[in-house]
């Protein structure tokens, strides 16, 4: 087998692909003028050294699940854990599901031409006289009825398992992508309030932040664009083949458990009424399809299997996220070094926002440099608490100054009200205009700094981490039973089925010996 993936095991884990990232990129250099405090620079150099796999430490996942005797290769057990890029994982996987491949040529080779064989002789060879046995006829009959009974119940089975796995696979794939696009439509808000940040202005209309920043803002803006647009890209074509790869599978699924229970009602009419050549007819068709369902018992088995190997996988991820696993492969984590590069920089952009507030406050609106800006007067303004040290490290708000949360409520108390020539004609510290031009800044400032958390979620696999968690407890209990109700519905309808077609031979020959018997004997009595 190539690396491919098998396409039935991929219906399940390609819609996991949806958060791959093209933000994965070589660390850069920080731009000139950003200040990185000395906690910082050591995970800074620590996170590029393990995105290039230098000190990443290797986990094995679900390694005592996946220990499966491998009969493609000499029956050695396999220890490689999950790895589903891993053909010889794959391998072990379909071993689990050979002794249904096998069943289906078996039966398909063995039984069905040496039942048909018989078919031909009884159809070709009558006898003149007949036996008859009471027993045998109605020990048939009840056989049949219960085999019979036992194929309807395996298409109910199989039909109200796909219906729920669809449902299942449905609300998984509806979380994946919410999760997905819940992530894109952060990234694009945090490139949008990077690129706000560079336009924001004070009083004389030119931009507040110095030139060397907004250079810091271009280089991360270009990397988190791209990193949205393809997250989103990514999202809306798998999407669109996992829905498709859903449908095709439920429909399958549904015609097989109707062509199934049709072939056992009309096995089960056509035996009873004694229409000997139809029997041996279906008899042919349903040969065929019980090899077929065999071959559909294996398969679901291998994904049954899969799964549960997954969603093991996952829990023990869980558990230990920094390591390098097989996992990468299909939910990597972002990229540390450019994440933690866009969480500095946007602390970067926080402090010196609020360091241009406050120097406007202190020395314009305050007056402290000269004449009160418009011909303000009254209460001093309070400034705006700086959440950050000059290092990027966290500070605690002094007495007197507001915080980002109610600033704006807060200076709505020292607007005053201009005249016609646009100076203040009642008390207070700003105009209506400045008071909006400084609710602009915060604004933008509180979003940047709000957006830290899921920028620091990103870079210490919080999001991925909390993703697979809530796959495993809500979803995987439910993809596991309903694959698990699938494959024992195809069982239940192979073996039923398999068995109807002995006992609709059986019982058409009983019957017909039956009936010939009696006319034998009811011809003789007559004499």
């Amino acid at each position: 087998m190539s690396n491919s993936n098998p396409s039935l095991i991929l219906l399940f884990f390609f819609f996991f692909s949806l958060f791959l990232s093209s933000s994965a990129s070589p660390l850069r250099n920080l731009p000139d003028g950003v200040q990185i405090q000395h906690d910082l620079v050591v995970p800074l150099k620590k996170a590029a050294e393990e995105d290039h796999g230098g000190n990443k430490s290797n986990l094995v996942l679900a390694k005592e699940r996946t220990s499966r005797k491998d009969i493609f290769h000499n029956l050695e057990r396999y220890h490689g854990g999950w790895n589903i890029s891993n053909p010889r994982y794959v391998w072990s996987v379909i071993s689990t599901a050979v002794p249904f491949f096998a069943a289906a040529i078996v039966w398909f080779l063995i039984f069905v031409l040496s039942l048909n064989f018989i078919c031909l002789c009884y159809c070709c060879c009558p006898k003149k006289t007949y036996g008859y046995s009471i027993l045998a006829y109605a020990l048939s009959l009840i056989f049949l009825i219960l085999f019979t009974l036992a194929a309807i119940a395996g298409c109910v089975i199989l039909y109200t398992g796909q219906g729920k796995l669809y449902g299942t696979t449905s609300e998984t794939l509806d979380y994946v992508v919410n999760q997905a696009q819940f992530t894109a439509a952060n990234l694009r808000n945090v490139s949008h309030y990077f690129n706000t940040s560079e336009q924001v202005a004070l009083w004389t209309d030119e931009t507040v932040l110095p030139k060397v920043v907004q250079k810091s803002i271009d280089q991360i803006e270009t990397k988190i664009s791209t990193a949205a647009a393809t997250l989103t890209k990514q999202t809306e074509n798998n999407s669109k083949k996992i829905r498709q790869g859903i449908d095709g599978m439920g429909l399958v699924l549904i015609i097989i458990a109707a062509v199934m229970l049709f072939l056992a009602l009309l096995g089960f009419v056509s035996s009873v009424l004694g229409t000997r050549f139809f029997v041996y007819f279906l008899v042919i068709v349903g040969g065929i399809l019980v090899a077929g369902t065999f071959i559909l018992c294996g398969a679901f088995l291998f994904l049954h299997n899969a799964i549960g190997d997954t969603c093991v996988a996952m829990d023990e991820w869980v558990l230990n996220p920094t390591a390098h696993t097989a996992l990468d492969d299909i939910l990597p984590c972002v990229e540390k070094a450019p994440v933690l590069e866009s969480w500095i920089v946007s602390k970067n952009v926080t402090l010196s926002l609020v360091n241009v507030v406050d120097v406007f406050i202190t020395d314009v609106a305050n007056g402290i440099l000269g004449p009160p800006l418009y011909n303000t007067s009254g209460p001093l303004m309070p400034v705006l608490c700086n959440p950050f040290e000059s290092d990027l490290t966290v500070r605690q708000c002094a007495a007197g100054e507001v915080t980002l949360e109610n600033a704006n409520h807060v200076w709505k108390n020292y607007i005053c009200e201009v005249s016609s020539s646009g100076n203040c004609s009642t008390p207070g510290r700003i105009t209506p205009n400045i008071y909006t031009q400084l609710a602009g800044v915060v604004n933008v400032t509180y979003a940047l700094y709000h957006y830290g958390p899921f920028l620091k979620d990103l870079m210490d696999c919080t999001f991925v981490r909390k993703t697979f968690s809530d796959i495993s407890n809500n979803y995987c209990p439910d993809l596991r039973r309903f694959t698990e109700w699938i494959y024992v519905g195809l069982v239940v309808v192979s073996v039923a089925v398999m068995l109807s077609l002995t006992f609709w031979v059986i019982f058409e020959r009983e019957r017909r010996h039956r009936s010939r018997t009696k006319r034998y004997y009811g011809v003789h009595n007559s004499r």
